[in-house]
């Protein structure tokens, strides 16, 4: 029997970086809170989360069964001030999104997702196209670069098993020489393995800085990713390779995100790259 693990997962205090979202938090009413606890929230928030809705929130959290009130917990402690107050307001309208509790199936096995925003925008995508086959997890975090998975995995990784680990770090990462980034994927690599889990390295689909003359960032990225996977026998899921013929009508005007059709290309990607390991015998 497998357990999911978040119950026994204490969390700390982080700052996590910062993705794309189409739309702006809605504002809290300006003004002087009312006390302490409204101090502390503004002062953690800005504007970007009414207390009232944040005290709904709590509420919600409050009567769910322990696991899911510590993975809620996890996601409040690991979204930090961009993606929590969307969060709160989703879980309030009750929308799926990719930080949705996962309830295992324990005949199935599990899969946990770790990436960044493009790997965020997948995830419903793939658990869907994954349904009654895997139980498809996301870390509860925009996982950024790889120094932050570093501090990090002990929360992300929970205490429960994971079959599958799909990861992927590169765009957070593109300040780094390629030897700093290739010793950080030295570190991740020797940590996720101590999962046991079958890893899967999914390389950096193509990006472009703003004001940047270099239209694909992700190729000196993948170059170094490659040779330490290579190096440690894990398979590469070419998210890349999938998304460059359509890149120029998938992209988003950001240079690094993608619209509707490019998440769909990547989330079947993705699924037909695990669809093989999840299969039972």
């Amino acid at each position: 029997m497998r357990f999911q693990g978040w119950a026994a997962v204490a969390v700390g205090g982080a700052v996590w970086a910062l993705g794309a979202r189409g739309a702006e938090a809605p504002a809290a009413p300006k003004g002087e809170p009312t006390n302490a606890a409204e101090a502390a929230l503004q002062k953690k928030y800005g504007d970007k989360l009414r207390p009232a809705d944040y005290a709904a929130y709590q509420a919600l959290v409050a009567a769910l069964p322990a696991e899911e009130q510590a993975w809620e917990r996890a996601l409040e402690d690991q979204l930090g001030g961009f993606y929590f107050p969307f969060h709160v307001r989703d879980r309030l309208a009750k929308r799926e999104t990719a930080w949705n509790f996962v309830k295992d199936d324990p005949a199935l096995p599990r899969v946990l997702l770790i990436g960044d925003s493009i790997s965020r925008a997948y995830t419903l995508d793939v658990r869907k196209a994954l349904a009654g086959k895997a139980n498809v997890h996301r870390a509860p975090a925009n996982c950024g670069p790889t120094d932050t998975g570093l501090k990090c995995f002990d929360v992300w990784l929970g205490t429960g098993r994971w079959d599958i680990v799909h990861v992927n770090f590169g765009i957070h990462d593109r300040r780094k020489t390629p030897e700093q980034y290739a010793a950080n994927l030295e570190k991740v690599v020797e940590r996720l393995k101590q999962t046991g889990a079958k890893l899967v390295w999914a390389r950096t689909t193509p990006f472009r800085d703003k004001g940047s003359t270099v239209e694909d960032g992700s190729l000196a990225l993948n170059e170094t990713a490659d040779a330490v996977m290579r190096k440690h026998g894990i398979p590469l899921n070419d998210l890349h390779a999938a998304i460059l013929p359509s890149v120029a009508t998938a992209r988003g005007e950001d240079g690094t995100h993608f619209n509707a059709d490019g998440v769909r290309i990547l989330a079947a990607q993705v699924a037909k790259c695990l669809a093989p390991m999840v299969k039972r015998p």
